[in-house]
Order: structure tokens, then sequence, then C-alpha cells
């Protein structure tokens, strides 16, 4: 009776001091984090709780390719669960609630088996433009072309209105959207516009350089900056570093009164001086004369046959980008937490030596190098280096995290399961 009473008060002395050890958490179910994951806003200013679920699934491991596709199996279908577009012409809401309705687009060109997506942005300026304006300058040249168009409509008129009160966010969400409402091959996804809409294409082009095949800008230029004589001497940063691997036509006419030649002249004398220094940066300025304000000659349907045949590359050798928005933290085959606005990154990948170069013109915490077979060899050393320093020299390891949170746009050619820290 004494040993059995004692053996019962081990066991409840056992378990007392069980219960006031502290007790690690159990883990969480990777498919709730995954679901609130991707029901989070990737656009919005709070990232937040989307990098406390990525940090948590950053602790799982992938070891074999069969799980990274597995994995990216499910990570497609979370995707797939976005918004998509009614498959039908003329004007919609990307947003309807009730009575309330706002993101107006219009859908053209070809609906059933489209070979390609148009971003066709509108011109205006204050308190001026609209989506209409662009269906009708290209609505032409896209249906020869077998193509489906999007006319979106800027948020708010203002005068920088595709970059202004959320209206590149949403441009950013109808591309998205489309991507799951057709099989269109992401390969193939161009921007366009006139006047303000040049200006949109030049922006948006280099600031999503990734996710484009080519850009057609006409009419427009980017926002020029000026010297102290009141001569332009650069453009808006965030644009010019950040197309060198996205083909740029550019059209202008050199008695234009509403868009003058010499703010187009200094971005692409901008971007010769890029090419001589990285290389790269394919553009053809088209400059024509006495058409003022106009399209160019032949229309939009000879504007669009420059960039018809440019197909999108998602892992260039050389990657150079200037962050412009803190939301924007893929580039290609870069990732930066909180991206540095302004900052120069130039990312060099050398599979014949297994090493990745990057320099950083500022410090470089939360940038990381996003890996696979492309880039370089994983299954032996890599090498990768900051500023000339090695920072790294290992086989990098797979996680959940680094697929998860590349798999955010949705987009199979931008999703990586390896990763290396550049700076702690």
């Amino acid at each position: 009776m004494i040993r059995a009473l004692a053996i019962v008060l081990l066991a409840v002395s056992v378990s007392a001091a069980f219960a006031l050890a502290p007790q690690k958490p159990a883990a969480k179910d990777p498919k709730a984090i995954l679901d609130a994951l991707f029901d989070a806003d990737r656009f919005g200013a709070d990232l937040t709780a989307i990098d406390k679920d990525v940090a948590e699934l950053e602790s799982i491991e992938i070891h074999t390719g069969a799980e990274i596709k597995d994995w990216s199996t499910k990570l497609s279908k979370l995707w797939n669960k976005g918004a998509r577009l009614e498959k039908k012409t003329g004007q919609h809401f990307l947003w309807e609630k009730g009575k309330d309705k706002k993101g107006l687009y219009i859908l053209g060109g070809e609906l059933g088996r489209p070979k390609a997506l148009l971003i066709a942005m509108h011109g205006g300026g204050q308190g001026a433009g609209d989506a209409a304006s662009a269906q009708g300058e290209f609505a032409g040249a896209v249906s020869k072309l077998d193509w489906l168009m999007i006319c979106p409509e800027v948020l708010e008129k203002t005068e920088h209105g595709w970059t202004d009160s959320g209206s590149e966010e949403f441009v950013l969400q109808l591309v998205d959207a489309a991507l799951r409402t057709w099989k269109i091959d992401r390969d193939h996804v161009y921007f366009s516009g006139h006047s303000m809409g040049g200006y949109g294409t030049w922006t948006l082009g280099a600031h999503h350089a990734d996710r484009v095949a080519g850009l057609a800008a006409s009419a427009g230029a980017p926002t020029p900056i000026l010297g102290s004589g009141g001569a332009m001497v650069d453009v808006a940063p965030g644009v010019i570093p950040n197309l060198r691997n996205v083909p740029i036509v550019v059209y202008q006419s050199d008695d234009d009164p509403n868009v003058p030649p010499a703010a187009n002249g200094i971005a692409t004398k901008k971007l010769d001086e890029a090419q001589a220094r990285w290389g790269g940066f394919v553009h053809e300025y088209w400059q024509v004369p006495g058409r003022q304000h106009q399209e160019a000659p032949g229309g939009m349907p000879a504007l669009l046959a420059k960039i018809k045949d440019d197909v999108r590359n998602t892992r260039p050798t050389r990657v150079v980008w200037q962050p412009a928005l803190k939301w924007k933290r893929q580039f290609y085959w870069l990732w930066w937490s909180s991206p540095a606005l302004e900052a120069i990154v130039v990312a060099d990948a050398d599979k014949a030596k297994n090493e990745i170069d990057v320099t950083c013109s500022v410090d470089a915490r939360g940038l990381e190098v996003l890996l696979d077979d492309a880039l370089v060899d994983v299954t032996k050393e890599v090498v990768v280096k900051l500023n000339d320093k090695e920072v790294f020299r290992g086989i990098p390891k797979a996680d959940l995290g680094t697929l998860a949170k590349t798999w955010l746009t949705g987009d199979p050619e931008l999703a990586f399961a390896m990763r290396v820290k550049l700076s702690p």
C-alpha cells in the first residue's frame, strides 16, 4: 500500500514539475500559416504579418526536388484562389461592394486564347484621363496580334496618376487576376501607353521589370530631374537601372508641345550610359518630325510591332536594382525584406565558378540572394560575396518560407526554395 502510494506521489510530483517547467510551444500547422499568408495584402504598407508567417515557415526544411514540386503545387492552388476577371469585353470594376465600385478597367482584344497580355495605360493629368482613350488607341492593334488587352483607369486623376493613390498596386492586381483567369504565358506580358500612359509604361515597367517582356512608351517620359540652371539632368530614381533586362521602345515627336522631346532625350541618354556601365539595356529611341502629340506613324500597330517578339528573361546573369517601393521586395532573384529606396544593387551569377557576386551601395541588411539550378549548381559548394567579401560558402538549403514568400507573385518562374542572407 505504501509502495503504491509512493508511486502515485512520485507520478504527481513529476507531473507537477513538468507542468512548472517552461514548455516549448507546439509548432503551428504550416497549412494554417500558408492560408493566412496568401490571404494577406502583399501590396499593403504593413508587411509585418507576412514576415512573421514567413519566419515560422523558414524553419521547415525541404530536402528533395519532389518535396519542392509538391509544395509548389499547393502554393499554386492557394494563389489561384485570389481574384479573377470576368471573361467579357467592356467596362468592369475590380472591387464591387454593393453600390460602391472601385478600380475601373476595360477588357478588349482576344478573350478566348490570348497569345499575350497588354496593359494599355491612358493619358491625362490633373482631373483628366480615362480608360476609354487607351481602348480606342490600342483596340485595333491587339486584335491583330490576338492579345488580351486590359485598360485600367487611374484611381485618382493626378499629374502622376499611375504612381499615385494606389494605382500602381491596382495595375499589378489586374495582371495577377488576368493570369488566374486566362492561360497566358507569363513571359509575354507587355506594358504600353500614350502621354501620361507613356510615363506609366516607363515607371511601372521599371519598378516591375521582372514581370514584363517588353515596354513601349508613346509620347510620355519618366519624371525628369532639373539641374540648378533648369536643364534636365536625370530622371526620377527607380527607373533607369531597373531596365537592364527588359527591352523598351520610346516614341517621340520632335515638336511635341505636351511632352517636349528633352524629357525622353535625357531618359534615353541615361539608358545609353547605363548600357555602357552595366551592359544590357536594349532600347530604341524612335523620334520623328512634325507629329506634335499624336501617335507614331502607323499608329499603335507600328509601336507594338517593335516589342511583340520580346520574351521575358527571369534568370538574367546580371541584375541591377534600384528599389522604388517598400512593398516591391523581390526583383528577379534578389529579395530585400526592407528595401533601401534609391540604393543601387548589382548582382552577378557565374555558374562556371559557382559564385554569386553582389555589390550594394548601402547597408545590405535584409538583402538576400535567391538560388536555383538555373543560376548555380546547388548540389555543390556555392560561394556568395558582398562587396568583394565572402559571406557564404557551402551547399544552400531549401526551406518552405523562402518558397512561400516568392510564390506570392503566383509566378513559378519567380519562385525559389533556397536563399542566402547577405547580411545579418
